[in-house]
C-alpha cells in the first residue's frame, strides 16, 4: 500500500449503482468527504465481474459497498470479500429484510427496478406536458403526434380526460369542434383507431352550461347555452366525428374515470382488429 493514497469505496451493483453512491457520499460527508475515492461498477451480472472488482479492492485500503439484489451474486460476494479480508457493506439487505419481516412481503429480486419506475415517471411527466400544450386544439400538429385524439364539443370533459389519461402515460391531444371554425385537416389524416368523439345529451350539455355561465357571473340567456346553439354544435360535431370515423362514446351523466376505462376499451378494440 502506498503511503498517502486515498482510500477507496468500490461501488457495485446488478443496476447502475446510483442509489450506491449517493449513500456512500452522503456518509462520506460525515468525515468532512475524508480522502475517499469512489469507483462505480454498474451492471455487474456474473462472478468474474466481482472478481475483477477484487482484484483492485484487495491492492489498496478500501470497502465495497453494494447493492446487489440477485442472491447468488449477493452470497458469492460476501463470501469472496471475506476470504480476501476486504469489508464489503450490503446497502439493501436490512431494509428488503425489514420490508420482508414487517410488510410480509416477498423481494422480486431483479436488478433494475427503481430505473423502470424512474423511466414510468418520466413518461408520465412527459405526458402530461404534451396534453397542456396540445390543450383546446391549440396546435394542431400535436394531433398527429398524440396516441389518442379527443374531439367534441365544448364541455365535453375533453381537457380533465386529458389530463387523467396523461397520468396513465398516454399523450392526448384534444380539439373542440366549434361549427364556425373549420376542423384541422390534420384530424382527418390520423387513423380512426386514434381518435375518439365524445357526444353527451343535449339536455345534460345545457345544465353543465348554464352552471358554467354562472360560474362566470354572465346571464343565462347567452347563445352559449341556448338548446338552438347547442343542437347546432351537436350536429356539428356529429358531422365531424362521422366524416372521422372515429369511435364515439357518450359523456353524459359518466364520471371522468369511467369515460376514461371507456376510452381504453375502445381504443384496445379497435386497435385489436
Amino acid at each position: 500500500m502506498i503511503l498517502g493514497e486515498k482510500e477507496v469505496v468500490y461501488v457495485v451493483s446488478d443496476s447502475v449503482g446510483e442509489t450506491a453512491e449517493f449513500v456512500v457520499k452522503a456518509v462520506a460527508t460525515q468525515f468532512n468527504g475524508g480522502n475517499v475515492e469512489i469507483r462505480r461498477n454498474s451492471y455487474v451480472d456474473d462472478f468474474e465481474d466481482i472478481e475483477d472488482v477484487l482484484i483492485l479492492a484487495r491492492t489498496r485500503k478500501s470497502i465495497i459497498a453494494y447493492t446487489i439484489v440477485v442472491p447468488a451474486l449477493k452470497e458469492y460476494l460476501d463470501r469472496r470479500a471475506a476470504e480476501e479480508n476486504i469489508m464489503a457493506v450490503d446497502l439493501l439487505s436490512p431494509l428488503i429484510n425489514a420490508f420482508t419481516t414487517s410488510f410480509n412481503k416477498t423481494p422480486h429480486h431483479q436488478p433494475g427496478l427503481m430505473r423502470k419506475l424512474d423511466e414510468e415517471y418520466f413518461r408520465k411527466i412527459e405526458a402530461i406536458e404534451f396534453a397542456v400544450k396540445y390543450d383546446d386544439g391549440r396546435d394542431p400538429r400535436g394531433i398527429l403526434k398524440a396516441d389518442i385524439v379527443l374531439i367534441g364539443v365544448s364541455r365535453t370533459s375533453k381537457t380533465p380526460l386529458s389530463m387523467y389519461l396523461a397520468h396513465k402515460r398516454f399523450k392526448v391531444a384534444n380539439v373542440p369542434l366549434v361549427p364556425e371554425v373549420p376542423a384541422p385537416e390534420e384530424l382527418f389524416a390520423i387513423p380512426r383507431k386514434n381518435c375518439i368523439g365524445l357526444i353527451i345529451s343535449p339536455d345534460k350539455l345545457n345544465e353543465i352550461r348554464l352552471e358554467r355561465l354562472k360560474a362566470l357571473g354572465l346571464g343565462s340567456k347567452a347563445s352559449y347555452a341556448s338548446f338552438a346553439r347547442i343542437l347546432d354544435e351537436l350536429d356539428y360535431a356529429e358531422k365531424i366525428m362521422k366524416r372521422v370515423g372515429c369511435p364515439i362514446i357518450n359523456v353524459s351523466n359518466k364520471a371522468i374515470e369511467e369515460t376514461a376505462g371507456l376510452i381504453l376499451d375502445v381504443l384496445k378494440k379497435e386497435r385489436s382488429l
